[in-house]
């Protein structure tokens, strides 16, 4: 038995019932989650572990980093974009350009849907079967299910007795198949599960809808960057020219057609956002009201770099600013500067890296990543088959990000938290409808701390954000047609763009507001070509294993104290990991500064 409590806060104890989640699914990567569970079903104690080996950084060592965008940018393909954002920043930053106005205005409306697109996703195919019954649906009333989505969402059109009992039918039709694809395996009987039949029809109901609207939603990427996923981006601009007499027929630029065609999408945004998400967490919050209050908190401290200037280059109009807060005293922001090496470092106490000295985090410019695939003496099993880790070695392929020795949380919440504790109006607003609704519907009085601060508010923190930019895409849209029609047409500045005009040594940063939280590369160019390139994406600081005086990470945070109805069916486990949707793709990753050979890693 061992009990010790960390200097962030959380007490553990690895004693009781030990149960294994591998592969946690409904994520992006591989992952590994184990907990404690005491006499009376609550955890105790958790271990994240990233499960995943990968090495798409080594190709890029010398190669040109204005190509570096169309790498990394396949770091992932769930967050598409995100990563080329970060990358051309990064480059930008080095080589000192400036993009124009129009390109700025093009890339947030980019960066923006995907935040809708990845938060829609995420919520009604990955995340809602942690809430939702879609077999209880079977039980339900039509009419019951049409009076409910009338008094969450009276705006939302598709909300007649005959479309549920249409849909309803379907449900029947591919539960009789046999063939129950994604919700096979589901623990249907479940006592966690707490939704009515008819709350449960129009939750399936809405993630068949929502299908049909991710695939809308992200022709944006197509129009402003040629495809998706993937979208092409453009170190110094973007890739799309503007002439309003093209002739799309032709293969010509951006004309008045295709961007009304963006705004329809971003209309179509704005209303699915607003009618049926929002409403969707909210009424499956107050089904839950008596479970959700009591785990899910994550790291206690919350950290972005500010995202979606309103004027390019000027951090102070971020319409979500960044900072950091530590110990959830909301009422001071920390200012967070990704070029000091003093804030940001990672450490590998208990990843499978070296470090010269392990006692001590490195900064992403002097990044190293030498694998290092040891296990512990109290692990159990093998090297193949690991039945229990050891936490107090090396147990994962992630690093321990810190922010000045922090553990932080990075995501919508957090961005939120920021932002609601700076005072920004439309958040504010945003926070208390969301959490008068609920509590008129729950027979609540919970404060916007007490509700934002769980696994819920992290999911409502993503229904909230895919409002705010969508509203925000708008006024994008509205802004590149008005400069439109005061004659600027310019995408790109290609001042710069010859490598005979760049410094013979540079270094650059650039970020990024990730749908999974604040993202950011470093990258330094010697000579024309990368000499050094280094991620640290959100999920390695959420999904961090313990760092060196024994501070948790979000994902291990989130599960202390978090009571579960049946330890063998850990759906209350499933809700606070997904919660934050886990990218262990992007999480693990390997860049070194010299040497022909840079890693191998040998598992079997």
């Amino acid at each position: 038995m061992s009990i010790k409590t960390t200097p962030n806060g959380y007490t553990l104890d690895n004693s009781g019932q030990r149960v294994v989640i591998d592969p946690v699914t409904r994520i992006e990567g591989h992952m590994r989650c184990e907990v404690n569970i005491d006499e009376n079903n609550i955890i105790r104690n958790a271990v994240s572990s990233g499960t995943m080996w990968r090495g798409l950084e080594v190709i890029l060592k010398g190669r040109d980093p204005r190509d570096a965008w169309a790498f990394v940018e396949r770091i992932c393909g769930v967050c598409t974009g995100c990563h080329a954002l970060a990358s051309v920043r990064a480059v930008e930053d080095a080589l000192d350009i400036k993009i124009p106005p129009n390109a700025h205005l093009i890339r947030e409306m980019m960066a923006k849907t995907l935040q809708v697109h990845d938060h829609v996703v995420h919520f009604y195919h990955l995340h809602a079967l942690d809430w939702v019954n879609p077999i209880n649906a079977l039980k339900a009333d039509p009419k019951g299910t049409s009076v409910l989505q009338q008094t969450i969402s009276p705006s939302h059109p598709m909300s007649s007795p005959g479309y549920f009992r249409d849909i309803q039918n379907r449900i029947k039709r591919f539960v009789e198949s046999g063939q129950l694809g994604p919700f096979k395996n589901g623990y249907w009987d479940n006592p966690a599960y707490r939704l009515s039949p008819e709350a449960d029809l129009m939750a399936v109901t809405h993630y068949l809808e929502a299908l049909d609207m991710q695939k809308e939603f992200v022709k944006v990427h197509t129009v402003f960057g040629g495809k998706n996923p993937h979208p092409n981006y453009l170190v110094g601009g973007v890739p799309c020219a503007i002439n309003m007499d093209g002739d799309l027929s032709a293969g010509a630029p951006l004309n008045m057609e295709r961007l009304n065609f963006v705004k329809a999408r971003i209309e179509a945004m704005m209303t699915f956002t607003k009618n049926v998400y929002i409403p969707d967490v909210i009424a499956i919050a107050s089904f839950y009201k008596n479970q959700l209050w009591g785990g899910g908190l994550g790291a206690k401290s919350v950290m972005d770099y500010g995202a979606y200037p309103k004027v390019n280059y000027d951090k102070s109009t971020d319409q979500l600013p960044g900072g950091v807060i530590l110990n959830d005293n909301w009422d001071e922001v920390f200012p967070i500067d990704p070029r000091d090496p003093e804030q940001v470092q990672e450490f590998v106490t208990h990843s499978w890296y070296n470090y010269p000295d392990e006692s001590k985090g490195l900064h992403p410019w002097d990044g190293i990543t030498e694998a290092n695939y040891e296990l512990g003496p109290n692990t159990k099993g093998t090297r193949t088959n690991i039945e229990e880790i050891d936490e107090g070695a090396k147990y994962s392929w992630i690093k321990a990000p810190r922010w000045r020795g922090h553990a932080v949380e990075v995501g919508p919440l957090s961005r939120y938290t920021l932002a609601y504790a700076q005072g920004v109006d439309y958040i504010k607003d945003q926070v208390h409808r969301s959490l008068s609704a609920f509590n008129n519907l729950a027979g609540t009085d919970l404060s916007a701390k007490a509700a934002l601060q769980s696994t819920i508010g992290r999911t409502l923190a993503r229904a909230l954000e895919s409002e705010y930019c969508a509203d925000m895409m708008m006024d994008d849209w509205n802004q590149l047609i008005a400069n439109i029609k005061a004659g600027d047409s310019t995408t790109a500045n290609m001042e710069k763009w010859d490598p005979s005009t760049w410094p013979k040594e540079t270094k650059g940063v650039g970020t990024a507001a990730a749908p999974r939280g604040g993202l950011g590369h470093w990258i330094r160019i010697k000579d024309g070509k990368i000499e050094n390139y280094q991620c640290v994406v959100p999920s390695t600081w959420n999904g961090s294993p313990r760092d060196p005086k024994g501070n948790i990470g979000a994902f291990e945070a989130a599960l202390i104290n978090t009571p579960v109805e049946r330890p063998d069916e850990p759906v209350e486990i499933l809700r606070s990991l997904h919660s934050f949707d886990p990218c262990l793709a992007c999480a693990t990753h390997v860049m070194s500064e010299d040497g022909e050979e840079l890693v191998t890693a040998k598992v079997r």
